[in-house]
C-alpha cells in the first residue's frame, strides 16, 4: 500500500484528509514543519501532502529542506492551501512542489490529483528500471572485449545528434540514445577464443564473428517496445554498407534503416578516434578524411556531409567524455553521466 503524508496544522484538516484517503493508503500525519521533516525522513511516503500556512516553519520552507534532504528529494509534495494568487503558485513550483488543491478540498480532487501523481512517480520508477536493464544489455555486449571503454556510451551520444541532425523528434532522439548502446548485444554469443583473438580472424573464424549481428536482433527482438524494436533493428543492421558489401544481408542504399546507417558512422567515428590495445587514437581531422573517404562505400553519403557540416559539435561530444573518463566515471544511465 502506498504510504501519504498529510502535513497541516489544523487537525479538523487532517481529520477530513483521513476520511478521504485511509481507505486507499497508509497515512502519516505532521502538525508542523519540524515534525513533516522528521517523518518524511522515518517513513519515506510516496506522496506528501503538505499545508503552507502553517506557524513557524511554513510549507515552502518545508518543502524546501524536503528537496535538500537526499532521502526525501524524490518525493512529490503538493501543496494544499487557501491561497489562490499567481504568486503563491509561482512560489511553490519554485520550490519543488508538483501540483496544488485548494481549500475547501473536494474528496474527489484530491483522490484523482493524489491517483495521477502517482502514477507518474511509478512510470518513473519504471522508467529508471528499463534503462537500467538498457545499460546492462550494452555493457553485456562488450564484456569480454579487450578495451571499450566508454565507447558504448560515446557512441550513443553521437548517434543522438545525428538523429537529431536529421529532423528527428525528440522522443525518437532520446530512444536512438538509449537503443544505440545495444548495438553490439550479439557478442555475447561470440565465443572467446574468436572474440578475445590477437591475431586477424581466419575466415570462419569471420563468418562466426559476423554472426553477433543475428543474435542481437534475436535477443532484442523478443521486446515488444518501440525502443527494442528499434535496438534490434540496428543490431541487425550497423555493420551492413552503402554499396552493399556489408553483413549480415548485403543491403544497400536506402534499403538499409536510417538508424543502422547513423549507428554505423557514429561507431566507426568513435573506434577510430579512441586508443585500443592494437592502434593509437587517431586524430579527428583523420577519422573525419577516413569517414569522408568512406562516403557513398561504407556511409550514407548525406549523413557524412551532414556529419562533417556539423563536425563543431561531435567534436564537443567527443571531448565531454574524454573529461569524464579523465575523472574515472563509469556512467550507469545517461542521464547521470550527461
Amino acid at each position: 500500500m502506498k504510504k501519504i503524508l498529510i502535513v497541516d496544522d489544523e487537525p479538523n484538516n487532517l481529520q477530513l484528509l483521513r476520511q478521504v484517503l485511509r481507505s486507499h493508503y497508509q497515512l502519516f500525519f505532521a502538525t508542523d514543519g519540524p515534525r513533516a521533516l522528521a517523518a518524511a525522513e522515518k517513513h519515506l511516503p510516496d506522496l506528501i501532502l503538505l499545508d503552507i500556512m502553517m506557524p513557524g516553519m511554513d510549507g515552502y520552507e518545508v518543502c524546501e529542506r524536503l528537496k535538500q534532504m537526499a532521502a526525501t528529494a524524490h518525493i512529490p509534495v503538493i501543496f494544499i492551501t487557501a491561497m489562490c494568487e499567481y504568486e503563491d503558485e509561482a512560489r511553490g513550483f519554485d520550490v519543488g512542489g508538483v501540483d496544488y488543491i485548494q481549500k475547501p478540498i473536494s474528496s474527489p480532487v484530491v483522490l484523482r490529483r493524489v491517483q495521477t501523481h502517482l502514477s507518474l512517480v511509478r512510470a518513473r520508477t519504471l522508467e529508471d528500471s528499463q534503462r537500467e536493464t538498457i545499460y546492462m544489455m550494452g555493457l553485456a555486449g562488450h564484456y569480454n572485449d579487450n578495451d571499450t571503454g566508454l565507447h558504448i556510451w560515446r557512441m550513443a551520444a553521437y548517434s543522438s545528434h545525428l538523429a537529431r541532425l536529421l529532423g528527428w523528434e525528440d522522443e525518437a532522439v532520446e530512444r536512438m540514445e538509449l537503443a544505440a548502446p545495444m548495438h553490439d548485444t550479439g557478442k555475447i554469443g561470440i565465443p572467446d577464443n574468436i572474440l578475445k583473438a590477437p591475431r586477424q580472424l581466419d575466415e570462419h573464424e569471420w563468418d562466426i564473428m559476423k554472426t553477433h549481428a543475428q543474435i542481437g536482433y534475436l535477443i532484442l527482438s523478443r521486446g515488444q517496445s518501440a525502443l527494442f524494436r528499434l535496438a534490434a533493428e540496428i543490431a541487425l543492421t550497423h555493420h551492413e554498407r552503402w554499396d552493399g558489401s556489408g553483413y549480415p544481408q548485403g543491403l544497400a542504399g536506402e534499403a538499409i534503416p536510417v538508424s543502422g546507417r547513423i549507428v554505423a558512422l557514429a561507431d566507426v567515428f568513435d573506434a577510430l578516434t579512441t586508443r585500443r590495445p592494437y592502434k593509437q587514437a587517431w586524430t579527428v581531422q583523420e577519422a573525419v578524411d577516413e569517414i569522408m573517404l568512406g562516403a557513398g562505400t561504407h556511409f550514407d553519403p548525406h549523413l557524412v556531409e551532414l556529419f562533417r557540416s556539423h563536425l563543431d559539435d561531435f567534436v564537443r561530444i567527443k571531448d565531454s567524455w574524454e573529461a569524464k573518463e579523465s575523472l574515472e566515471l563509469t556512467p550507469v544511465t545517461l542521464q547521470q553521466a550527461a
